[in-house]
């Protein structure tokens, strides 16, 4: 079964392809002209937006939904505690990057939330971020370091996650001993009530050597996005990494769709929103890829720039494609979010994932 979640929005639900016009969901664009969504003052506003998608996605069959880091954005650590409050089976993977604070600080936050939802959380490093986003938080580690960085962060958190002190023993000398190039640890470690939960299951990306590397460690999923040669070559090696340390890392991807119930439908709205930002000049097929590959939507707003555009049979193809290359968990992504949740539950996972999606006899 593979596993399928929905990448909320940071700052705006997408609606229009033009940023300066989004306003949907009370944050994102100009301000709009009542203090929130609702015409009556203060009834509703951003979260309320966020958590009827976060509810969508629940609803509609999704595995659960990615809280993404967006230095301009929402903070994904409360749009994430938020989302496992407000579900009862969904994963929710939040994605911050290892400056956020110590890996014990990140570890006993993730613990508490781990209590919260029974398990539910999970954990993606945003571990090569651009420099203004690096220089605006006041963080001076660039280049391959900030993977030396992300190997420790995650060396610390599981040692102090995992840390076994001797009951009633104290704790002095029971604890979980570091001492790094970036964090230094003596006597650490989680003792009663955060003690004995699971760790978050931790996403890495990147196709970088030193990417590679860190994931063959310390990854559970390493989530790779589509490039006009595919991600093949980047999923070997990491394939060869991992064997050699004697682990096996699941295989993810990253990848926005837009699906309708026939091609034509699928095709109409892109060229809609991609007239809004080219009123002139080559029509949004100019940058079709093949298998209904599309590399525009970098354009539309999201964060990658290839994606998949069709029908629901055809989109649902390419998605076994995806499967049958070794990619087992994939994190979807559409405009406006609410109506695209809705879709993909309704139209499009019972035919991408018919063995997982579907029930084919009464429960027990």
């Amino acid at each position: 079964m593979t596993e399928y979640l929905w990448r909320l929005p940071a700052r705006g639900d997408g609606r229009r392809a033009n940023p300066e016009l989004r306003q949907r969901g009370g944050f994102g664009g100009p301000g709009p002209s009542t203090p929130a969504t609702d015409v009556r003052p203060g009834n509703f506003g951003p979260f309320d937006d966020l958590h009827q998608i976060i509810d969508a996605a629940e609803l509609n069959g999704l595995d659960g939904v990615l809280a993404p880091y967006d230095p301009l954005g929402e903070e994904s650590w409360i749009v994430a505690a938020g989302a496992l409050r407000a579900t009862r089976h969904a994963r929710v993977v939040v994605e911050f990057q290892p400056a956020f604070g110590t890996p014990v600080y990140a570890a006993k936050i993730s613990a508490t939330l781990q209590r919260l939802s029974a398990g539910r959380l999970g954990w993606r490093l945003a571990v090569d971020t651009d420099i203004a986003d690096e220089r605006a938080r006041g963080d001076r580690v660039v280049g391959d370091d900030r993977y030396a960085r992300a190997a420790e962060f995650l060396t610390v958190a599981r040692g102090v996650w995992n840390s076994d002190p001797i009951p009633g023993a104290g704790f002095k000398g029971t604890g979980f001993e570091y001492a790094g190039e970036f964090y230094d640890v003596i006597d650490g470690g989680f003792r009663g009530i955060l003690s004995g939960l699971p760790f978050p299951q931790v996403y890495l990306s990147g196709t970088s050597a030193a990417a590679l590397k860190l994931s063959a460690k310390h990854a559970d999923v390493h989530v790779f996005t589509e490039a006009p040669d595919g991600f093949a070559a980047p999923l070997a090696e990491l394939r060869r990494l991992a064997g050699a340390q004697g682990r096996t890392v699941r295989a993810g991807l990253e990848l926005p769709i837009i699906a309708r119930e026939t091609e034509t439908e699928a095709w109409a709205r892109v060229e809609r929103q991609w007239r809004e930002l080219h009123p002139t000049g080559p029509d949004a097929t100019s940058l079709s890829l093949g298998d209904g590959r599309w590399a525009g939507f970098g354009e539309l707003g999201y964060p990658q720039a290839i994606g998949l555009v069709g029908s629901y049979e055809q989109v649902a193809r390419q998605l076994q494609v995806y499967t049958a290359a070794g990619i087992d968990s994939i994190a979807l992504s559409g405009h406006p979010h609410i109506e695209e949740v809705h879709r993909t539950g309704e139209h499009l996972l019972h035919l991408a994932d018919p063995a997982g999606r579907v029930l084919t006899e009464a429960p027990a």
